[in-house]
Formats: C-alpha cells, structure tokens, sequence
C-alpha cells in the first residue's frame, strides 16, 4: 500500500520538518511496519544500532549537534532500555522524538497477555515508566486523535527541550486516514516573550547590584543552551568588561578565545586563578546554572547567595533581594548589557596573578606513557573542525583542561553521568556533525558497557578518532572510594575493534604504550587514515589520574557518607 495519506508518512514528515535526518534504531516486531515508512521517506535515513540503550545515547548525542534528535524501538523490551538514554536527555535538556512500536490497537482494553510485557493484560508499564523522564507522552492506538496526539508530543519536546514519548500501535502506520490526506503544515512555535514590566525591574534591580560592586564577574552555565542565550552573554561580558568562566557542564557553550575568558569554575578543581577570581569576588552573575553535588564538588563552593544574580531560562533572582519571574535570559541578557557600566577590575586582578600553564614534560624514549602527556597531543590536534566528546571519569576533568579553538564543539554529559554514554554519543554527533571530526575520549570500564556500537560508526562511514585509555578499571569510582569491584576484567581493545571491523568499512587500530607510539598513531590518523574511524589504545598505569580528580574525589566522598541528621 502506498506511504502517501498515512500516519506512518505524516510522522516522518514531521521529523524532516523539524529538523531529523537521521533515527536510531532497533527493530522489533511491533515497529516494522513503522520503520518501513521511515525509510520510504527521502530525507530520513534509519541507523541501525546494536542496542536500545545505545540508539538513545545517539540520538542525545545527535540532538547535542543538531538541536533535536529521535530514536525508535519497539514495545517494554527495546522501550524500558532505551530509557536510561531517555533519563539522560531529560537531565540535560535535549529534545528526543522516542518512538516506541506499540501493540495491536485491538489489543488495548481486552484481557490478553502479550510477549514483549511483564505477562499481565495491563500495556501500561512502559507508559509510566517515561512519564517521569519525559515532558509529554502520546500513546496512538487509534486513527481519528493520532495527528493531534503526535504533533502535540513533537511540539512539546521543542518548546519544552526535553525528550518525549510517543507509542504507536504496529496495526495503524501503514492505514490511509483523511487527516494525514495532505503535507503536514509547517510547525510554528511561538516565540517566549518576557513580561515587559518584569523585565524592566529585573534589570534594573540587578544593574543597581552590580554597578555599586567592586570586582563583579560572570560566569555561563549549562542552562544557556536550552535558552539559546549564547550570543546574549557575550554581548553582556563585551559591554560590561567582567571576566568570563564557565561552570564545568557549559564548556563549549562560549569561545574560550574571548579576551575575558579566564577558565572553568568548578570550585576547588576550577582552572588556576580562575577559582580564586571568582570566589573573590565581591558580586557574580550565574547565567542558567545547575548547583549539584559534582559541580559543586561535594557543595563545597564558596558562593554567598547574598554577592550573587542567578539567571535561569525565565526567572532572575538578585542576592537575597527581588526574584522576578517570566523574565527570559536571552531578553535579561540583552536588555541588562545597555544598563551596565564597564568595569575592568577582576580582569586586571586576573592578568596580574596569571601565570601562563608550563609544559608538561617530554618523555624518555621507553618511558611509560603518562595521562598528561595524552592531553598535551590531544590539545595539538584540536581545531574548528573537531569536536571533542568526554567520557564520565577521569576524561571529564582531563578534557576540562584543552583549550578550545574557536568551533571547536565540547560535549559531556554532567548531571546524569552514566558510564558508557559516550559511545552512542559519538555515533549520534558524528552523525549530526558531518563537518567535524570528532576526538573521543572514553575509560577501559565506560567502553566496556556500551561497545558494540563501533560496528554502527564503521557501517556509516564516520572518521572519529576514538582514545580508548585503558587504566584497568572505574577509576572515577577508586578516587571516591575503592574496592575490588572497580577492577575489571582487561580486553584486547583494538582485537575487538578489528573483530567488528570484520575487513567491511574503513577502520583502522593501534595500541600505544609510549609518546613515541602515541606520535606516530595520531600522525596516521590525521593523515594516512583521516577518512577512516581510527581507534588508539592508550595504555597507562592505574593510578596515573589528573590531580583534579584526586581532589573531586576526595569531596564528594565526603558528600556521600555524610552521617544521617539526628533525628
């Protein structure tokens, strides 16, 4: 039956529309049907993922690149797998289109047991599971809503930016219906305006708090991107004069080629001088800031509320004065930057205590390869052309480190944290961001969760360069507090890569135990195989691990085995 005039056409269109190229998935029984509309449409390409969980660490990483992602599986089994991905997104505000083939629109309301469930006639496991990790949730098992119901649940995901829900049942892609006769109508959001009297004493309250300070700075937070308040800020930090951080979750979202950039601020691991300038501070202006146990280092930061403005996506608070709400950041940003005067104070206070990084050490020819020394070339092959995916661990605080060229893109995945994401995020980036290379740094235990999806890279072509640093085990997990449960079992990283690679597609592996051998691996990548996935194995020793992390470490123990309140 032809795909014109059906529900199955009506959605892929609807994605082309708002963006998606590109769908990971995993086919199951109850999305077949489904899929095959997906791939009759001519500018949606279906990836083929080795596991739920992975298409939905790619269709995060997709949507980090490309503004919005989507993915689909099929019902409870491929649905409640996907969901950890689905979490991940929700915590850091991406929007993922998460299609789920349903059952049989026959099926709902009987008293039949169906595979693919936990074996009662009740369908509505699945459904609850997403509605905490999802911002709207559309289950279609009938033809006459299902154009409402669907175009609601993809327009909520946009306006919101967050993941959304959508279960089909597999009997009803494929079915003409009038309301799906004709090409959908363009989607039009309708923009978010401030409340003008809001905004106005909004910014004049925090003018008012920032002209009388002495050293005042503004620091960007991970909140900007789902605000789309990225150029905002740095007309506010060009008019003002302050000097720039970013908390660790925002690196990325501002040039670190701005002349007022000064580093991350991430409390007692924060870049040299960058903490102490902050902290020092007698004023600062948190813009869309997220305040955790990880970016606070264990709430160890030494931020008074009273010296600070926190601007989040619709509402400013000033110190412990006026909160103001439905007042958008980028409207904030914009009017506030005319209202301020320049001030130079803490930058100069920076440039005079600033002592520029030294370098770290050249090895000896047979020396064993140091973490450290991985970074520094690292740092060497970055330029606007890359992009640079952190894997949970020790790369989290290593990658904070590098330099960002200016479109040098930067993604990590901060508040979830789940080892492992940054597999499918690479596929799901590259995918999206065909005009960079992407350089992915990603631990031994993380890899070994989410692995098969190298085989996804090398089906599609894609040319990231992936350092696999192979230190025998979780060490993020051995600095908060070890035992024998962090040691994991050692494989032969790059004889599995080239067991996937099975001699179809270009890849290409090394393994790396010196700087000579790590000169010579990066050297073929960038050259001899730039148009290949290349995949270097770093071996280092166990305990080889940035002093960031030894810090961090140490804090968020303690966090963590805080005695109970006395009751």
């Amino acid at each position: 039956m032809a795909s014109s005039g059906t529900m199955g056409s009506h959605l892929a269109r609807r994605l082309v529309q708002i963006g998606v190229r590109d769908v990971f998935s995993v086919p199951g029984d109850f999305n077949l049907t489904l899929l095959d509309h997906l791939v009759d449409e001519p500018e949606l390409n279906l990836v083929g993922c080795c596991n739920e969980l992975n298409a939905g660490y790619a269709a995060d990483g997709y949507a980090r690149a490309n503004g919005v992602g989507a993915c689909a599986v099929t019902f409870t089994v491929g649905g409640l797998s996907v969901i950890n991905a689905i979490a991940g997104a929700y915590s850091e505000n991406l929007p993922i289109i998460c299609i789920v083939g349903g059952p049989n629109s026959n099926d709902y309301g009987t008293s039949r047991i169906l595979h693919h469930t936990i074996g009662l006639p009740d369908f509505s496991q699945e459904l609850q599971c997403f509605q905490t990790v999802t911002c709207a949730q559309a289950v279609v098992n009938n033809l006459e809503d299902a154009h409402e119901l669907i175009d609601t649940a993809i327009s909520t995901a946009l306006k919101e930016s967050k993941p959304v829900y959508i279960s089909i049942s597999c009997n009803l892609p494929a079915i003409p219906y009038p309301t799906f006769a004709r090409e959908p109508v363009p989607f039009f959001l309708a923009p978010k305006i401030s409340n003008q009297l809001g905004l106005e004493a909004a910014v004049e309250a925090t003018a008012e708090f920032l002209n009388k300070a002495v050293k005042p700075v503004i620091i960007a937070g991970p909140k900007m991107r789902v605000s789309r308040a990225q150029q905002s800020f740095i007309d506010l930090a060009d008019a003002c004069g302050y000097p720039i951080a970013v908390m660790p979750s925002a690196k990325g979202l501002v040039s670190e080629q701005h002349p007022h950039f000064i580093g991350t601020y991430w409390g007692a691991v924060s870049t040299t001088f960058c903490g102490e300038i902050v902290e020092s501070a007698d004023a600062y202006v948190f813009v869309g800031p997220i305040f955790n146990d990880y970016s606070s280092v264990g709430y160890s930061l030494l931020i008074k509320k009273e010296k600070s403005v926190i601007v989040e996506p619709n509402r400013v608070t000033i110190g412990n004065g006026p909160s103001i709400g439905w007042v958008f950041m980028a409207d904030f940003l914009n009017a506030l930057a005319k209202k301020l005067k320049k001030n130079n104070t803490a930058m100069e206070n920076y440039s005079r205590i600033y002592v520029p990084p030294g370098i770290a050490l050249k090895l000896d020819k047979d020396e064993p390869l140091r973490v450290n020394i991985l970074f520094k070339h690292i740092q060497e092959m970055l330029s606007g052309d890359s992009a640079v995916i952190a894997e949970t661990g020790d790369s989290w605080f290593n990658c904070q480190k590098l330099c960002l060229p200016e479109n040098c893109g930067y993604e990590f995945q901060m508040q979830y944290g789940s080892i492992g994401w940054s597999v499918g995020a690479t596929l799901g980036y590259a995918q999206a961001a065909k005009d960079k290379r992407v350089i992915a740094c990603i631990g031994d235990g993380s890899f070994q969760v989410t692995a098969q999806d190298i085989s996804t890279m090398i089906r599609c072509g894609q040319k990231s360069i992936i350092f696999l640093i192979n230190n025998g085990g979780y060490t993020i997990e051995v600095e908060i507090h070890d035992g024998p449960y962090n040691v994991i079992k050692n494989w032969n990283y790059t004889g599995l890569v080239d067991a996937i690679h099975n001699g179809e597609g270009n890849c290409w592996t090394a393994k790396v135990k010196t700087e000579d051998e790590l000169v010579k691996a990066i050297a073929s990548a960038t050259v001899t195989y730039k148009e290949s996935l290349c995949f270097i194995e770093v071996l280092v020793h166990k305990d080889d691990t940035s002093k960031e992390l030894l810090e961090w470490g140490s804090r968020v123990s303690s966090a963590n085995s805080r005695p109970p309140n006395p009751q």
